[in-house]
């Protein structure tokens, strides 16, 4: 079934289209571009929806088929039932792609993304034929989970500040930018039943899958940007040195939104990752 959503594009392109989305049975609604051999399936963070994906559906979809799913909750895809943790998010995306049927895929996730990649990538490698995670929380500190949750808390009670988060995600020179504008743009349509419950499963769920990684064979990109707040370049340093074939990248300049922010750079470093040979090293954890 296909559905229709307006989509606050940037200017560059993005303010004036309408995509189509579709439906997969479960309720699940998705933005789908390119008809490559292979599949690039992306998920976005608490709050925004596949729209955020642009810069990357826009490049990727000359050469590979592209999925980007809406989060339950957000967009046009229904909420998960009861109160669901990390793990019922992971099952949400499993249970989806068996439904198109796509084979393993190449998984990329932001933020709340990430999180579900890894379980993914982890519980599911048959699935997965290689995974990025950008802007990935792991393992935070006593004070930065406390913080986590209280917002959660806050977001649930529903007196949260949807002005908030873009403090965190973007720079100084970035605030009143497109990408900043787009941004908040998404925040202030998001459902906010779906928002609290999609963060409730964010602020717990960053130990879940965190020693996982010593096991992941697939080649695994980290990346964030360097003045993240919340992920942390040591984070995905960390990660990336715990995985096989795992490779950090920290961006300089940039916060929580590099995919919108340094879009050409994100890209780059996807297609060096899409190029990545399943048998050979994909590369050395560390900046670039």
């Amino acid at each position: 079934r296909r559905v229709l959503f307006r989509s606050p594009w940037m200017s560059s392109g993005m303010m004036s289209q309408t995509l189509p989305r579709s439906r997969v049975r479960s309720g699940a609604t998705y933005i789908e571009q390119g008809n490559g051999r292979d599949s690039v399936v992306l998920i976005h963070g608490v709050g925004m929806r596949a729209d955020v994906w642009y810069p990357q559906i826009k490049r990727l979809s000359r050469t590979h088929r592209v999925i980007a799913f809406d989060l339950p909750g957000h967009g046009g895809s229904p909420m998960l039932g009861g109160t669901p943790s990390l793990p019922d998010f992971v099952t949400w995306l499993v249970d989806a792609l068996e439904e198109l049927k796509l084979g393993a895929v190449n998984l990329v996730g932001h933020s709340l993304g990430a999180l579900i990649a890894a379980g993914a990538v982890s519980g599911e490698p048959h699935s997965v034929s290689r995974v990025a995670l950008l802007n990935v929380v792991s393992r935070r500190t006593p004070t930065a989970s406390a913080a986590v949750i209280a917002r959660a808390d806050e977001i649930i009670s529903g007196t949260f500040d949807r002005e908030a988060p873009l403090s965190r995600w973007f720079t100084p020179q970035e605030i009143g930018g497109e990408p900043y504008m787009f941004v908040r743009s998404l925040l202030q349509a998001v459902d906010r039943n779906g928002y609290a419950s999609a963060y409730r499963a964010f602020a717990r769920g960053d130990r879940t899958y965190a020693d996982s990684w010593t096991s992941v064979t697939r080649p695994a990109l980290f990346v964030t940007g360097d003045g993240d707040p919340n992920s942390t370049p040591q984070m995905s340093q960390e990660l990336a040195s715990a995985a096989p074939r795992g490779r950090a990248v920290v961006i300089p300049g940039h916060r929580h939104m590099v995919n919108l922010t340094a879009p050409e750079l994100v890209n780059n470093l996807l297609l060096d990752w899409l190029g990545a040979c399943e048998m050979q090293p994909f590369g050395q954890a560390g900046n670039r």
